[in-house]
């Protein structure tokens, strides 16, 4: 083998569980927790808990902002999971069945 080439190999972590997570509570950031990449769940869901904080406050306005920014995060890392271009925290790509590396 080549100095300049490396094997890639995929997450262990499972696709469909991955995707499922992201699509059903995406905001909360489970899925970032079940790959491994804690600090990213720890961010999405101190953003869910204070979005929601400011929503039930005087502070409609900013809850409603925070909603979005986690809903879009949430929306863009569904789609790279979907087509394959996530990595877990080990930096492997969570693949889809049948996708090559």
């Amino acid at each position: 083998m080549n100095q300049n080439q490396h094997i890639i190999k995929p997450s262990e972590k499972k696709y469909a569980t991955a995707v499922f997570l992201s699509g059903i509570f995406g905001i909360l950031g489970i899925h970032h927790f079940y790959l491994g990449r804690w600090a990213m769940g720890i961010f999405d869901l101190s953003l869910s808990i204070m979005a929601f904080g400011f929503y039930i406050s005087e502070h409609f306005l900013i809850g409603i902002c925070l909603f979005l920014i986690d809903l879009i995060h949430t929306i863009l890392i569904t789609y790279q999971l979907l087509v394959g271009q996530y990595k877990d925290g080990q930096g492997y790509f969570v693949t889809y069945p049948g996708q090559k590396l």
